[in-house]
């Protein structure tokens, strides 16, 4: 019949699942599970301890530990933790000091329970608070506390931060039960009143809370988020075993863990290879790996069998185990292996160069046409067998040329990136400099704007505009070739004055009369008028002797023979950007008048177009100038060391004639004939 021993632990197994099971099926409270060792009715948990109360008045019906206001919202069995609603210590007060729906003081009994360290921190709240805490670890009584202040305003006070500046926060000590928090105010927050009338302290999950500045004058929540630690303390019998086993209730399978360090509590946990509530009287239940191919590593996973707490891997036919969960074949089987792969491989290889043989032809035959049509070439040639008269022929450059002299395009060569792609520098192998420009990969749109550059570039010769040598077809991405300019952009020397000293009056008159001479030619003596759509200090380029030369028309268009406009999608850069053209969509000669306005303003100014970090009313350059020069007081923002006796003067009519540049309505402004003949008058002056 067995050992009588064996005999006390069945019968007292079945008397714990009989008394588990028996009227327990109400295991619910709302839609929270109460899970073992914790229940709702007598002879379903295990001591008063576990006790939940389901209050069913509200809607959902809310759990509460044993018979107190303790509102329980997760339980946890794997982490043995319970998640619960804790209530605020509030402090407030009126404007004439005295105390406003406050509730100084918050409790949490439970004794048996513990404050979870890892998942909980202590945070008071306000600019004239004092907070504390206290608790009792192993007997032994803890206190806490710390202080949110803050000065006359909230202008200190930092989203996220909680060191001290209306904020602060502890960490919650290992092992601390029961729980008392207390907040007061040092001067009943009377010099802090009109934005901060009350201070608040509570303990919460950390993940749960992230300090925000706009607490400070109002925090709403009653109640907070609390995370606490169970265990079973030493010596706790089921309520239905007769207090039999009372040092250990896991049921089988399973393992016991000391929770305190003490050990006067501890947790049960399943063993490996079983799952299930560790606490039950039937404890946890064998994991069936096989069913589930993804908790094990069979190589063979039809061959797999289940045991106790673990599972075995079969091998096929021909197969043997090798100690671990793989197979090994034996000596007919590895033979066999040998001859299929040999066959299986050398077939495969043949079939393999076959294949790239024939793949290769088909490439080298395809992608010279695949390339070129898809880089506009096809485009390209078209719109060249329009032009009346021949355009100088410029140089076609192989793929492997370039990567050559860019060291196969590296970033340290790369010198720019704009709207349209990347600039890099390279060295040919003649010695000479160049820019490459390569264009972004996007879609159709970019193809055009490629060829579109290609064209407007083939018919301009002019020392000021950047020269475009040559361009490369052998590429995904279609590539240009300019001279190379050495000395960077005016944006740069303008608004980068760590890099680049100041530039001289002399040299900012003789770049605005060059670029205001290369526009007058592009607007009125090539075959076709061009405009250029996008000046900005970004788009001139310096070289060595600050010659400024005009770049980037990818955006530019040619206006065809006896039209002055062209309808178009608005394009161009913010504070640059024409408002007559942005309202109408109408393109003129004069839209690079106005851009070019604001380039003088920002030479004069050195002040960008437009900016972000300031004050609404200082972030368009346009609108300070123009209110500067109406209230006669231009100097005050020409820039810093700028302005002398002998050029104020200059600078002044250059400021006039920008302010002609930028009138809102187009038929209004001068021509870029007029504005060019009017710089190199000026810049005549100085020889």
């Amino acid at each position: 019949m067995g050992h009588p021993t064996e005999k006390l632990v069945l019968l007292m197994m079945l008397s714990l699942s009989a008394a588990a099971s028996q009227d327990c099926d109400e295991r619910w409270c709302g839609n929270m599970e109460i899970p073992y060792p914790f229940g709702t009715k007598e002879q379903c948990y295990l001591s008063d301890t576990f006790l939940i109360t389901c209050n069913k008045t509200y809607h959902p019906p809310r759990a509460f530990i044993g018979n107190g206001n303790v509102d329980v919202t997760n339980i946890s069995i794997d982490d043995s933790e319970l998640d619960i609603s804790f209530f605020i210590a509030k402090d407030c007060y009126t404007q004439n000091g005295s105390q406003n729906g406050s509730h100084n003081f918050a409790t949490l009994q439970t004794p048996l329970f513990t404050i979870s360290n890892t998942k909980n921190k202590f945070v008071a709240i306000g600019c004239d608070t004092s907070a504390h805490i206290s608790g009792n670890i192993q007997g032994d009584t803890y206190r806490g506390g710390c202080m949110a202040l803050c000065g006359n305003t909230t202008k200190t006070i930092r989203d996220g931060h909680c060191a001290g500046n209306g904020c602060c926060e502890l960490e919650i000590p290992e092992g601390l039960k029961y729980l008392e928090l207390e907040v007061k105010s040092f001067n009943k927050h009377s010099e802090v009143f009109k934005f901060n009338p009350c201070g608040y302290a509570f303990v919460i999950q950390h993940d749960k809370f992230n300090f925000s500045s706009k607490y400070i004058s109002n925090f709403t929540p009653l109640e907070v988020p609390l995370v606490l630690d169970w265990a079973i303390p030493n010596n706790t019998c089921s309520k239905s075993n007769n207090e039999t086993n009372c040092n250990n209730i896991c049921g089988p399978n399973t393992k016991k863990i000391n929770f305190l360090n003490d050990g006067s509590e501890y947790r049960c946990r399943c063993l490996d290879g079983f799952k299930g509530n560790p606490y039950r009287p039937q404890g946890c239940e064998d994991i069936n790996e096989c069913k589930d191919k993804r908790l094990n590593d069979c190589e063979y996973k039809h061959m797999c069998s289940n045991t106790q707490g673990n599972y075995t891997c079969g091998c096929p036919k021909n197969y043997k185990g090798d100690g671990r969960r793989g197979c090994i074949p034996t000596y007919k089987a590895f033979v066999q292996y040998i001859v299929g792969c040999t066959i299986g491989l050398t077939i495969l290889v043949i079939g393999c160069t076959l294949l790239c043989l024939g793949y290769a032809k088909w490439k080298a035959n395809h992608q010279k046409n695949k390339f070129f049509k898809k880089n506009g070439g096809f485009l390209l040639e078209e719109h060249l067998s329009k032009w009346e008269s021949p355009v100088e022929i410029f140089r076609i450059f192989t793929h492997e040329e370039l990567k050559k002299a860019t060291n196969k395009f590296h970033e340290s060569t790369v010198v720019g990136k704009g709207g349209f792609g990347t600039v890099y520098k390279g060295v040919l192998d003649d010695g000479l400099m160049v820019a490459i420009k390569k264009s972004k990969l996007v879609d159709q749109s970019q193809t055009d704007q490629f060829i579109n550059e290609v064209i407007v570039l083939s018919q301009i010769n002019h020392r000021n505009v950047v020269k475009l040598l040559g361009c490369c077809l052998e590429t995904k991405v279609p590539l240009l070739v300019y001279e190379f300019v050495t000395n960077r952009t005016l944006f740069e020397h303008l608004h980068n004055k760590t890099n680049h000293p100041p530039l001289s009056w002399e040299t900012r008159l003789k770049i605005a009369s060059e670029i205001a001479s290369v526009l007058a030619y592009l607007h009125s003596s090539t075959s076709n008028p061009i405009i250029h759509r996008d000046i900005k200090s970004s788009n001139v380029l310096l070289d060595h002797d600050y010659t400024a030369k005009l770049s980037d028309f990818g955006a530019s268009k040619l206006v065809p023979l006896n039209h002055t406009q062209l309808s178009t999608m608005v394009q161009g850069t913010l504070g640059y950007l024409d408002p007559e053209y942005l309202l109408t969509s109408e393109l003129t000669e004069k839209s690079d008048v106005y851009s070019f306005g604001i380039l003088l303003f920002e030479l004069i100014t050195g002040k960008k177009a437009v900016r972000f970090d300031v004050p609404e009313e200082e972030r368009i350059l346009a609108k300070i100038v123009l209110y500067a020069m109406n209230e006669n007081r231009l100097e005050e923002i020409v820039e810093q060391g700028l302005a002398t006796e002998g050029n104020i003067d200059e600078i002044k009519e250059v400021a006039k004639l920008a302010k002609e540049c930028v009138k809102v309505k187009g038929e209004e402004r001068p021509n870029m004939k007029e504005v060019a003949m009017e710089l190199e008058g000026l810049q005549m002056l100085h020889g």
